[in-house]
């Protein structure tokens, strides 16, 4: 799906194709492995250039007479200067730079969705949740959408703080009494989903649960069109 991201950041960074797209779950996960896999390729190099000194330098008869060790609290000699320790601060600042700056294009388009196919109101409430649907009609605890299609959810409170998250599908936003946020998901997989509270919010926070429910397009169209707004 083809989306603009927002910002001039975010926008100079999808030009290159460097942000990831689609739905929460795969851009999440490109930032994870992002991350891993800059994490191992750091680690390796470190341990493998330590290990490589602790090698050169150890001592043994196999060492060069010439050898002059620095004392403790002296510069080693020979090192170039310290062109060595200046290259490494400019690759390292070269490397975070670019990671902050991908990494706050990639979450400008998670904030700034594709246009949404629908939207749907979520309310929650001690204990529980209800969502309303476009053309009025709500359901208490169970939540359906049509799978490869962009939801946006527009999450409030009658009551006291909640917060509404889906883990499975990588969505999470506050429910503000008096306020709306909003946030989007886009599942790729049918299938039943778990939506939990995640702000402690009374005695019944731990069963304050709900089910979304993925469909196939046209499974779920046709329920759809069966709705009206006096369901529940």
């Amino acid at each position: 799906m083809d989306t603009v991201v927002a910002g001039p950041v975010g926008a100079a960074l999808a030009q290159f194709g460097v942000v990831p797209r689609g739905t929460r779950t795969a851009v999440f996960r490109d930032i994870f492995d992002v991350f891993l896999g800059l994490g191992v390729l750091v680690g390796v190099v470190v341990v493998s250039y330590m290990l490589y000194n602790a090698y050169r330098y150890r001592d043994g008869a196999h060492r060069d007479d010439d050898f002059d060790a620095p004392m403790l609290g002296e510069l080693p000699r020979g090192s170039g200067g310290g062109r060595k320790l200046f290259t490494s601060f400019a690759l390292s600042t070269i490397i975070v730079v670019s990671l902050i700056a991908w990494t706050y294009g990639t979450l400008l388009y998670v904030e700034d969705p594709p246009s949404p196919e629908m939207e749907v109101g979520v309310e929650g409430y001690r204990f529980g949740w209800e969502f309303t649907y476009p053309n009025g009609y709500q359901s208490d605890g169970v939540l359906r959408v049509p799978r490869g299609e962009v939801v946006r959810l527009r999450v409030t409170s009658s009551d006291v703080f909640h917060t509404f998250g889906v883990p499975g599908l990588r969505v999470k936003t506050d429910a503000i009494p008096g306020q709306a946020t909003t946030t989007w998901f886009e599942a790729n997989q049918t299938g039943n989903y778990t939506a939990q509270c995640y702000e402690l919010c009374g005695s019944g926070h731990s069963y304050m649960s709900a089910t979304v429910v993925v469909m196939e397009p046209d499974e779920y169209h046709e329920w759809y069109a069966n709705t009206t707004a006096t369901g529940s």
